[in-house]
């Protein structure tokens, strides 16, 4: 049964596996033990498919279940207990709770550096989710001189076509990419590729992860087809190997559906993102992440058309629901509130998009700092929009 579960986790069935899962871990609880490895163990995997159904609620209510209990049998530094504590921090990282991430992760970094050494492969995953963590709060130097030196590493260590070195080449190759350096993210992207198609395979599906983000970086220099070429590729590969449903798959449909909205073909990006959005919402449910942001990319659709109603409905929805999911200062519920402003603006409700962008410039310098590409973003179409609307005679409100 463990080995099934496993089978349907690789092929993102998450309700599949849950399912079995949940009858693992009562079946070792009642046989092993509440504190047996095993029954840990299964545990542990439990959490990791509500985390990846995006349940972070409960995947931390019984990562940290898991966490307890292994500290009190295996001990504190036990290296199954530091995995756990891991985990538990990427859970905190996809809430946007990045502190707490960050806390953790420096604590699991240095017991392993204590306990296994400083080269030993999780010692080096360590060090990877922690730059992974500076990453998404902007802090590009010091993610990339830390992926810098995980790869460095990794290359000595496990060998520079390992599957570890090419996720970490992949993800500075990102961190580049963050930066707006498309160059040399196109650089390290084209190297990661080659070095996947050889050892993983053409249609391995960290291939077509790498080939998504090299489309991405022609489509943010706005090499639109060979953008959409490479999109189209990467999502019919998709199709074949994981099936029409797979978050995979339909996260290469997001990323085409986007290519179509920066060339203005608005038909075509719509009919793919209300096929995205409806599938996810199938396989993952209504108040899923990945839901909510293909929602929040139909809506931009919307608003690219000039059918403001359409957009601001849509906009509402996914703010609301990411303010419950997610809380109200996850990056994702702040940028939910930075396109609702520009939406009231697009309709001249110039106090209401005022009064929203002021909130978001607010929480994005408290959550991601005033530096952050975000913030000034935000900060700067605030400025301008103030100016505007005192040249009306109005006050800002």
């Amino acid at each position: 049964m463990a080995n099934l579960a496993l089978t349907f986790w690789n092929q993102g069935r998450w309700k599949e596996a849950e399912e079995l899962g949940v009858q693992v871990m009562e079946t070792r609880k009642r046989v092993l033990g509440e504190e047996h490895p095993n029954t840990l163990m299964s545990m542990h995997n439990l959490a990791l498919t509500f985390w990846n159904q995006g349940r972070w609620k409960e995947a931390e209510e019984l990562g940290v279940q898991v966490i307890e209990t292994r500290k009190r049998v295996l001990g504190e530094e036990h290296p199954d207990t530091l995995l756990s504590i891991a985990n538990l921090a990427s859970t905190y990282r996809n809430q946007g709770r990045w502190k707490e991430a960050e806390v953790l992760e420096v604590r699991v970094m240095e017991a392993f550096k204590r306990v296994l050494g400083e080269e030993h492969p999780w010692t080096l995953t360590s060090m990877h989710n922690l730059a992974s963590t500076y990453r998404n709060q902007g802090r590009w130097k010091e993610a990339e001189e830390l992926f810098v030196r995980v790869i460095e590493t990794r290359k000595r260590v496990l060998r520079e076509e390992h599957p570890d070195t090419l996720m970490s080449m992949h993800n500075l190759a990102l961190t580049f990419w963050n930066q707006g350096r498309w160059k040399e993210a196109e650089k390290l992207g084209v190297q990661v590729i080659e070095t996947r198609k050889r050892v993983l395979g053409e249609e391995h599906p960290g291939t077509l992860t790498s080939m998504g983000n090299l489309a991405s970086t022609y489509r943010n220099q706005g090499r639109w087809k060979e953008a959409e070429e490479l999109e189209l590729r990467v999502m019919e590969a998709f199709k074949r190997v994981l099936g029409e449903e797979h978050p995979w798959t339909l996260t290469s449909m997001h990323n085409l559906a986007s290519t179509y909205r920066n060339q203005g073909q608005w038909k075509e990006a719509e009919e793919l993102e209300v096929r995205v959005m409806e599938a996810f919402k199938r396989v993952l449910g209504e108040e899923h992440p990945d839901t909510l942001t293909s929602m929040a990319n139909l809506a931009s659709t919307y608003r690219n058309q000039g059918r403001w109603k359409e957009a601001e409905e849509l906009f509402v929805r996914v703010m609301e629901t990411r303010k419950r999911v997610l809380g109200e200062e996850h990056p994702d519920t702040l940028m939910s509130m930075h396109n609702l402003a520009f939406t009231w603006k697009d309709q001249e409700r110039w106090e209401d998009a005022i009064q929203l962008l002021k909130n978001c410039v607010r929480l994005r310098g408290n959550v991601l700092g005033v530096n952050h590409p975000d913030t000034m973003s935000s900060a700067s179409a605030l400025s301008d929009w103030e100016l505007d609307f005192r040249e009306t005679g109005r006050e800002v409100p």
